[in-house]
């Protein structure tokens, strides 16, 4: 089987789906691609969601918000929505799964870390279905 792809969407491309992208790199190396984009991306990654991953060790301050594209789902294995609605383009074929997840958006780190730590438990299931 090839490498399977995973793309993390959320509205702004800010938190939750930085989160998930960074613990899925750091946690499955190089035996799945990661992508992440927003519907709405915003200007720059949530500073609470970067602590928050500092604390466990990963570095995320250096990514940026992308955009959704309809060429980012066609290569995906698995899409994975946290909270974008309607927005996200659908191809028959594909993995959709819903995580719905509080937005870090605004919160301070006591309210960041839970969000991270349930988004932490998701992908070490999404590793275990995949490799």
């Amino acid at each position: 089987m090839s490498k399977p792809t995973v793309l993390f969407v959320c509205v702004h491309n800010a938190g939750r789906s930085q989160m998930a992208a960074g613990f899925l790199q750091s946690l499955a190396g190089d035996r799945i691609d990661v992508l992440s984009a927003g519907s709405q991306p915003a200007d720059q990654i949530n500073p609470m969601a970067v602590e928050a991953m500092r604390e466990v060790g990963i570095d995320i301050a250096g990514e940026q918000p992308k955009v959704l594209t309809t060429e980012s789902v066609q290569a995906s294995d698995v899409v994975i929505t946290m909270g974008c609605g309607d927005e996200c383009p659908y191809f028959p074929g594909k993995r959709y799964e819903d995580w719905k997840l509080d937005d870090p958006a605004g919160q301070g780190l006591e309210a960041v870390r839970p969000i991270r730590d349930e988004i932490r438990g998701r992908i070490e299931e999404l590793i275990a279905s995949l490799v």
